[in-house]
């Protein structure tokens, strides 16, 4: 179930980059194609044409990777207002024997990115605070051994800032 679930959020960042990847992406690599095939006699013993060769399959790779993704994709709202944390919902947490704080957003496994403070709800942590309520106790088994984190409170995702299209601008 929580392999395809995804925020709407998520859903316009994936959108986003595959449509950056199919348009912008596959232009500068047939120009640079076209480049390193006119500047060599044999193209196909060219350095730099193979290495472009080489991130042109890459590039499809992730562009096939995202289309299948997003073609799996369940897009979930989180149910604002019933105290429970909700994939898409914020969460701040306190680690009980470091005193240590955080503050994470649950989504689904194809747009986590711990970095920016997203974790996936099939994550450790993720599955352990999935359902909880403010006050109380998640119990995840961690490589590094039990954490326990107290839930200090749930709030209502971060509005993003819709993109300007060419039309908007």
């Amino acid at each position: 179930m929580t392999d395809s679930v995804i925020t709407r959020e998520g859903l316009a960042r994936l959108n986003q980059e595959l449509e950056g990847l199919v348009t912008n992406g596959r232009r500068q690599i047939a120009e640079r194609l076209r480049n390193a095939a006119t500047s060599e006699a044999n193209p196909a013993e060219s350095g730099d044409y193979l290495d472009v060769r080489e991130e042109q399959a890459m590039l499809e790779r992730r562009i096939a990777v995202l289309q299948e993704r997003l073609r799996r994709a369940r897009v979930v709202d989180p149910e604002l207002g019933n105290g429970r944390i909700d994939v898409g919902e914020r969460v701040r947490l306190r680690e009980l024997s470091s005193g240590e704080r955080l503050e994470l957003e649950l989504v689904g496994p194809l747009e986590s990115d711990p970095t920016a403070g997203r974790i996936s709800v099939a994550s450790p942590v993720g599955a352990a605070i999935l359902g909880l309520r403010r006050g109380q106790i998640a119990d995840v088994d961690a490589p590094r051994g039990m954490l326990r984190y107290k839930v200090l409170a749930v709030e209502a995702p971060v509005p993003v800032p819709a993109r300007l299209g060419k039309e908007d601008q």
